[in-house]
């Protein structure tokens, strides 16, 4: 719970209110971008949601908030239990964004796919009942896909309470030892029908992009859509083999997708000659300023 006595002093005046314990990861300016930005390290409001739309937004962002660092001076109950039975919020296509977001993962995002041959969960949220429900009654989950090590948060209580199988790649496998599939290759892999696995070392050695119906990528660390700058972006910070970093973003651009679904940063969905370019932008960045720390 967010504490007011810790409210920061960027906060726009009202009843809504980001305190100290804000780690910045961008979860709330992500749901609720018209109301949360960036000020110096932490984020903050900067704009009290007004109208319908942006109340239910501010409180998603309040209840997928990892750190549980957002508040209220005073909550309207209803629209809480209405944003709360949003989560997990519909994105595309039989995807959907998890929410509920975990500060063991430091406040990644997690995704949740219906699929007919069996329901994928893309890193893990927190184990709460109300994500339990709602897997539950979009039939349990049979894949858990880690993107690597960062990221698993409660990954084992769901795959033991859905019976699921967890995917995560040997040189991160120290983060789940007893995951069921071990990825041991280093070139791309067709897991299943319309799920392509594709290593991509570098943020981390065994860090993976799931690639499903040539359409959605999901990226954990790896790349994302920064969208004050308008383009997609990879780390150059924590980044444990730059060189390598480098090959892999060079090797999404054999592949054809219109969504990146970002553990960090934005998801962004553009047309394919567009993802194109602006994937072939990034490369040529990289190749010019390749400095990492």
């Amino acid at each position: 719970m967010a504490d007011p006595h810790k409210r920061l002093d960027t906060n726009h005046p009202g009843n809504f209110y980001v305190d100290t314990t804000c780690i910045n990861c961008d979860t709330c300016r992500q749901l609720a971008p018209t109301s949360f930005e960036e000020v110096g390290d932490y984020s903050a409001i900067v704009h009290q949601p007004a109208g319908d739309r942006e109340l239910r937004q501010a409180y998603r962002a309040l209840l997928a908030c990892p750190t549980g660092s957002i508040g209220t001076e005073q909550s309207d109950s209803a629209l809480l239990n209405q944003a709360k039975a949003d989560f997990p919020l519909p994105v595309e296509d039989g995807l959907y964004y998890c929410g509920f977001n975990s500060a063991k993962s430091f406040g990644a995002n997690s995704f949740y796919v219906r699929h007919v041959e069996g329901n994928w969960l893309i890193d893990s949220p927190r184990y709460l009942k109300p994500l339990v429900d709602a897997f539950e009654g979009m039939g349990g989950v049979a894949y858990i896909f880690l993107t690597h090590e960062d990221d698993v948060a409660d990954a084992a209580r769901y795959a033991k309470r859905f019976g699921a199988k967890r995917i995560i790649h040997r040189k991160d496998v120290h983060a789940m030892p007893d995951a069921e599939e071990v990825i041991e290759e280093v070139a791309p892999r067709f897991f299943s029908p319309e799920f392509t696995i594709i290593p991509v070392p570098g943020h981390t050695p065994g860090s993976m992009c799931l690639l499903y119906r040539d359409r959605f990528l999901f990226t954990g660390d790896h790349l994302w859509w920064d969208p004050e700058l308008r383009r997609l972006d990879a780390p150059q910070q924590l980044v444990w083999d730059g060189e390598a970093l480098r090959h892999s973003i060079a090797t999404l651009a054999q592949y054809p997708f219109e969504w990146v679904l970002a553990g960090h940063g934005g998801r962004i969905h553009l047309p394919r000659v567009q993802m194109q370019s602006a994937l072939h932008d990034l490369i040529q960045r990289r190749q010019l300023s390749p400095d990492y720390s």
